[in-house]
């Protein structure tokens, strides 16, 4: 009966989404206040019945229901709680559901936090988010039912993929999926001022603290995702160019270029139809993961689904949304002129660059990753891009992303002084022509991971010293620098934080992929090998057993110079439910490093087995790097200017006997 519930609240849902998706957008035509009004509590109630849905279906994971088909494919008896209610949105439907919880959620934040919003923009705004809604309510209705009953009940399910059976994996999807729906916000909002034709100050500020949100949720998601990829495949790697992985990346590039360039348009009201566009092409990168994952295109641990016809549900909807928009904006757009101009060294002009820079670097990570897409399409061969072509050509949009980015803030608006702001970072360049140098000394090359080490401190550099320049530091007493830092908005601290944890991850980044040591061998009970001036040695193996899986234990003590640093146990995992194997490494993170051990089959006669040893420079400096700019990005969401929006300027009060200004 709780399924038949959940299944209801999705049909009422649709129903609700519908009225919400017309008759508001209805009533901003017609400026009618009653029909307007009609958005907010239909959001509400939109999001309070896909809460009932996704509750039951929840609910029928807790208690191993498996008369619910979905559950019968994607859970077991025996597995960890959990994992059992991660196993709610570890598959196509189930994902789909909390897909469509989320935008319910986003919807309602807008209805009940968006009270200052003029009441058209409003109407509009939550009638596009509406109209998204009804396409995946409409394909999990029909395409991808999560309530379908199963009979007769089997008496146990067939469990979970064990590689999605881990914490970090359990919360990287929904963060993922924050960020992927929450960029629908800005998408309904650019939809809204096409259809009104305006955009000024306000909707720049709403737009910012939604685009935000969802580029920090989906930063921490990101970063989620290539850790589990870190410790759990056991390749020493964390990041693969997958295509998976390539579609969560477009559209965090595309929202930190949308991120920036909202910012000049609530600074200077310059550079309106650029940022519409890139609110569209935001969201329309969200879409593409989304078709890639579950149109069967692809074969991907990250995938959820193989279902042609499911697959063209969702180019069907892919085309409607992004067709439709750039038809929308083509006809539209011409109108929203800019007020603001700027020189092109400027302010303004640092971001412009840095949006250029990101759009083409997004721009070439889609053309990598569909060209074997469509080359195989059309049976024109296979071939197969990896590495070394985005690496070719992402580090080099990079570099100079981020020199601009160290210079950018000590512009000013409109006119900038480029020779001005260079003599503010003199440190910072002494700074980095002695690193740059002692590293290429150091190291020897080669070139591009110079340029990425140099680049990183660059940026750090600046970013410091921007922020020691507002807060007087050594220009004025402490009294009065301790003052300007406690007043500093909330802002100023987040874009700090961001770009400093940008520098930390690029130079944790740069580091791991270049300077990595590997080492591939067979080892024996008291066998030892040297890795980067560390000495493994294997002690042997042990059985152990897991809640729901078995598992061969390795022990690995790690010394240098004769002293004893470390004792790893990397683990092979078995599930017998599934039938399946994991690979579990073992990791030691130091400040300057991991040491990361694999442990795989044994040999022929049991007695050694096949290890992968590894030191990573840097590698913990990644994640630090992450959740410093996560961090920033929260901090700026916090400040007060973005959460109450735009001003609105108060109706004076006429003075007595006055008579009452003409309307």
């Amino acid at each position: 009966m709780i399924a038949e519930t959940g299944h209801f609240a999705l049909v009422l849902a649709l129903i609700v989404a519908l009225v919400q998706g017309t008759v508001p957008m209805v009533g901003a035509a017609r400026r009618h206040p009653g029909l307007m009004a009609m958005a907010r509590p239909a959001a509400v109630t939109q999001f309070a019945l896909v809460a009932i849905a996704f509750a039951a279906l929840t609910h029928a994971y807790v208690t191993s229901d498996f008369s619910v088909l979905n559950v019968a494919r994607n859970s077991h008896s025996a597995k960890p709680m959990l994992y059992k209610i991660a196993g709610v949105w570890a598959n196509h439907e189930g994902s789909m559901l909390l897909w469509v919880l989320i935008l319910a959620t986003f919807g309602s934040a807008v209805a009940l936090f968006g009270r200052n919003l003029p009441p058209t923009l409003a109407a509009r705004v939550l009638s596009v988010q509406a109209m998204i809604a009804v396409g995946f309510l409409a394909f999990t209705l029909l395409t991808s039912n999560p309530f379908e009953r199963l009979f007769p009940v089997p008496v146990d399910g067939r469990g979970l993929n064990p590689l999605l059976q881990d914490p970090g994996l359990a919360f990287h999807p929904p963060f993922l999926y924050l960020g992927y729906v929450g960029f629908s916000m800005a998408y309904s909002f650019a939809i809204a001022a096409l259809i009104e034709g305006r955009v000024d100050a306000t909707w720049a500020r709403w737009v910012r603290p939604w685009t935000l949100a969802a580029w920090s949720f989906l930063t921490f998601g990101i970063g989620l995702g290539s850790w589990w990829a870190y410790y759990e495949l056991g390749w020493g790697g964390w990041w693969f160019w997958d295509p998976v992985e390539n579609a969560s990346f477009m559209p965090w590039l595309a929202g930190t270029a949308l991120l920036h360039s909202s910012v000049v348009v609530e600074k200077r009201g310059t550079l309106k139809g650029w940022t519409v566009f890139l609110a569209i092409v935001t969201f329309g990168l969200s879409l593409l993961g989304t078709f890639l994952v579950r149109s069967g295109v692809l074969t991907s641990v990250h995938t959820f689904a193989a279902d042609p016809a499911r697959g063209v549900f969702i180019l069907g909807l892919l085309v409607l949304v992004i067709g439709g928009s750039f038809a929308l904006f083509a006809w539209r757009g011409p109108a929203l002129r800019g007020v603001g101009l700027f020189r092109p060294i400027s302010r303004e002009g640092s971001l412009l660059i840095n949006n250029l820079l990101m759009t083409t670097a997004a721009a070439s990570v889609l053309l990598g990753t569909l060209y074997p897409l469509i080359l195989d399409a059309f049976d024109a061969g296979k071939v197969s891009v990896g590495a070394p072509f985005f690496n070719a050509v992402f580090v080099p949009l990079m570099v100079p992303m981020l020199a601009v980015m160290a210079v950018g803030p000590f512009l000013g608006w409109k006119r900038g002084d480029l020779a001005g702001a260079l003599g503010h970072l003199k440190a910072a360049v002494a700074i980095v022509v002695v690193v740059g140098l002692a590293t290429w000394a150091l190291s020897g090359g080669p070139v591009l991971a110079i340029l990425g080490i140099t680049a990183a401190l660059w940026l750090a550099a600046g970013t410091l010293t921007e922020f020691a320049g507002r807060i007087a530091l050594f220009r004025a007493t402490p009294a009065v620098s301790l003052g300007r830092l406690i007043r500093l908005p909330r802002s100023a601290w987040g874009m700090t934080l961001a770009h400093l944890g940008l520098a930390v991850a690029v130079a944790g980044i740069t580091a791991s992929a270049t300077w990595r040591t590997e080492s591939i061998q067979t080892l024996g009970r008291g066998e030892a090998v040297d890795v980067a001036g560390y000495t493994f040695t294997f002690l042997g193996v042990r059985e152990v057993e897991g809640p729901n899986y078995v598992a061969t234990r390795g022990v690995f003590t790690v010394a240098k110079d004769g002293a004893m640093i470390a004792t790893l146990h990397p683990e092979t995992r078995r599930y017998p439910v599934e039938g399946q194997q994991t690979t579990e490494a073992a990791i030691r993170s130091t400040f300057l490093g991991d040491l990361y051990a694999v442990i795989g089959d044994p040999t022929v006669g049991g007695d050694a087995f096949v290890t992968r040893l590894y030191f990573n420079p840097l590698v913990p400096w990644i994640w630090a790097g992450v959740l410093i700019v996560v961090i920033g990005g929260l901090v700026s969401l916090s400040d007060r200017r973005l959460r109450v929006g735009a001003p609105q300027r108060r109706p004076s009060v006429a003075a007595p006997g006055s008579e009452p200004a003409p309307a």
